[in-house]
């Protein structure tokens, strides 16, 4: 295998790892703003629904840029 090829794929994979950083902190960040309470101050005070909610925002993401990414791969 050319060696191009491995760190072509390897700069894919670091930007796409940055693609989905930026991502899930925008997201994070628009549904701070669309809810009528803190998030931060509510994932400080422990709350599990809150936390939850944050968790699924990047677990979402998280997949819908992996597969976007995975299929600029191939």
């Amino acid at each position: 295998m050319e060696v191009s090829i491995i760190l072509l794929n390897f700069l894919y994979a670091v930007g796409g790892a940055a693609l989905t950083i930026t991502f899930m902190l925008l997201g994070y960040k628009i549904f701070d703003k669309l809810t009528p309470f803190s998030t931060s101050e509510e994932l400080a005070k422990k709350n599990t629904a809150v936390g939850i909610v944050v968790g699924s925002i990047f677990i979402g993401l998280g997949i819908a840029i992996g597969l976007v990414i995975g299929m600029g791969l191939n």
